[in-house]
């Protein structure tokens, strides 16, 4: 019994140093490596920046007052539409005192004035009929009372302009009335019932009664870096993505390259613009943020891969060529590169499309 025992602990013993052997040699055999496999195919390959920016209307016009006053009556608001030479508000002219004594002491003088030429026309017509007087005279005096009449008018106008800003005669057109300019919509109207507002004039830009732009004619503006700038040109095709729409994405055309940048940060930027094609369909509004998408470089239909599986070695490029596929077995190759877009490489010779590439190291 003793003797079986002893044999049952030599042969537990000698079964633990073979599972330990066993397992140690097993763990020191290299794990076979397995890489995933990329196929050489033809693609279009394009080198594309971003630039932030806005949509602004490419007509924005701002209404000014031509007569100093206050703001009596506003008749659109904001967001409405108007056309050209629609009243948008009405201003009350406010006359200076001096201003207004004088123009109604010019009235009375001329009324005064006309009374008594009318009363000596009256007189000389008469002394002219019984051939008192000769033609030239009554000419002069006739003369004489029209244009005293005509100074009467004048006096009366001047004298309704200081108090109302504008003619008798020219109510409905004259400067009392703000207009729009042109055919858009009101994107702000910055004064209220009550403001008092300035003219135009040599020492004064006036009060701004509404802004009008034509919402059906967008630009984008944005501002980019010396770096690229260098490589644009009128006429290139944009992508505009608008975050306030889903980032909806729309064309434009880029139209204009500022030649002169500014500095920002350091850096010297400049201005572009992009004329925008946005369906009627489409709701934008001024100040939307937006950027633009501009394919700087494109190779169409070309050999690419994925760059990671081209190794850079100063000058030169290569890749890992699959000879067979069942053991994965690889021959380094050079390859000529040429465009990239950050993600796929151009392969200018050294492949043919459908060739097997090794690429990165599968994990399990």
């Amino acid at each position: 019994m003793k003797k079986s025992f002893k044999w049952i602990i030599v042969i537990l013993l000698l079964s633990g140093v073979v599972f330990t052997f066993v397992f140690l040699w097993k763990r020191q055999q290299p794990k076979p490596v397995f890489y995933d496999t990329v196929r050489v195919e033809r693609s279009n390959i394009e080198k594309r920046t971003i630039v932030t920016g806005k949509l602004e209307p490419r007509d924005e016009v701002a209404i000014k007052a031509q007569i100093q006053g206050i703001v009596a009556e506003i008749y659109k608001e904001a967001g409405q539409s108007v056309k050209s030479g629609e009243a948008i508000a009405k201003i009350k002219v406010v006359p200076e005192t001096q201003a207004l004594n004088s123009a109604e002491s010019r009235v009375r003088l001329a009324e005064y004035n006309l009374k008594n030429v009318k009363h000596i026309f009256q007189r000389d017509s008469t002394l002219f009929l019984r051939k008192v007087i000769a033609q030239e005279e009554y000419d002069k005096s006739e003369y004489q009372y029209i244009q005293a009449q005509e100074e009467l008018s004048n006096a009366r106008d001047n004298l309704s302009i200081v108090k109302e800003g504008v003619t008798a005669a020219a109510k409905e057109s004259g400067n009392t009335i703000v207009r729009s300019n042109i055919n858009g919509t009101i994107l702000e109207i910055p004064v209220k019932v009550g403001n008092s507002v300035q003219s135009v004039g040599a020492f004064s830009e006036g009060t701004t009664i509404a802004t009008v732009a034509d919402m059906k004619d967008m630009l984008f503006v944005g501002k980019m870096d010396e770096t690229e700038v260098g490589k644009l040109h009128e006429g290139m095709p944009m992508d505009l993505l608008i975050g306030a729409l889903n980032d909806q994405r729309f064309s434009a055309t880029l139209e204009y390259i500022a030649p002169k940048g500014t500095e920002s940060n350091g850096a010297m930027m400049f201005e572009i613009k992009g004329a925008a094609r946005i369906p009627d369909s489409v709701q934008v509004r001024s100040g939307y943020s937006a950027n633009a998408e501009i394919i700087l470089l494109s190779r169409q239909d070309v050999l690419s891969v994925p760059e990671a599986v081209v190794e850079m070695t100063k000058d030169s490029a290569y890749v890992q060529l699959i000879t067979d596929t069942t053991t994965q077995a690889t021959q380094r190759k050079a390859v000529e590169v040429g465009m990239s877009d950050g993600i796929n490489l151009e392969i200018v010779s050294g492949l043919q499309e459908g060739d097997l590439l090794r690429g990165n190291q599968k994990s399990f």
